[in-house]
């Protein structure tokens, strides 16, 4: 870290590709080669909650916001189901990132125990908004729906190994 620099200057987090067709595997695996400049040797294995359909997992470490250029490549493949969370650091809240097909990406600031954050206006903007489902809104800001899709491949994973990926930060 920086001397002068008050904020951290590297993170680490953890990808989840819970679901991904055997043929795009590879192109995940370029991707986050790419993105983290080290090679992502993912071990695929199957996903029982999706015939057909594999999983893998990999810790990284970088830059800060490397959670969400990994979010931002992987949502491209429309079809993937995934989440990549990046942990909070000096002076810097963690994220957690969610993709489900028909739900597209969610995005979710976290705090240093993994608790989504909504902050003070953002809750002061739902209340004024005078919504008739200001539950509904919440859910939303929380990631609800995402969570409930994805819940059953997170589970699918039992003995699934997991990779370390590794960036310089700077």
């Amino acid at each position: 870290m920086r001397a002068l620099n008050q904020f951290a200057d590297a993170t680490s987090g953890v990808v989840y590709i819970h679901a991904s067709p055997a043929a795009l595997c590879p192109h995940v695996e370029w991707a986050l080669s790419d993105a983290l400049n080290c090679r992502a040797n993912l071990k695929w294995s199957a996903q029982p909650a999706s015939v057909g359909q594999l999983r893998a997992a990999s810790d990284w470490v970088g830059p800060v916001g490397t959670g969400a250029a990994l979010a931002g490549i992987l949502r491209t493949w429309q079809m993937l189901r995934f989440e990549v969370t990046e942990d909070a650091s000096e002076g810097v809240d963690g994220e957690r990132f969610a993709h489900v097909p028909g739900l597209g990406l969610w995005r979710g600031s976290t705090s240093a125990n993994g608790d989504v954050i909504l902050g003070e206006m953002r809750l002061k903007s739902m209340i004024e908004g005078n919504s008739e489902n200001l539950a509904g809104e919440i859910e939303h800001a929380l990631g609800s729906a995402w969570d409930h899709a994805l819940e059953p491949y997170r589970t699918g994973g039992a003995g699934a190994e997991v990779t370390w990926l590794s960036r310089t930060a700077g």
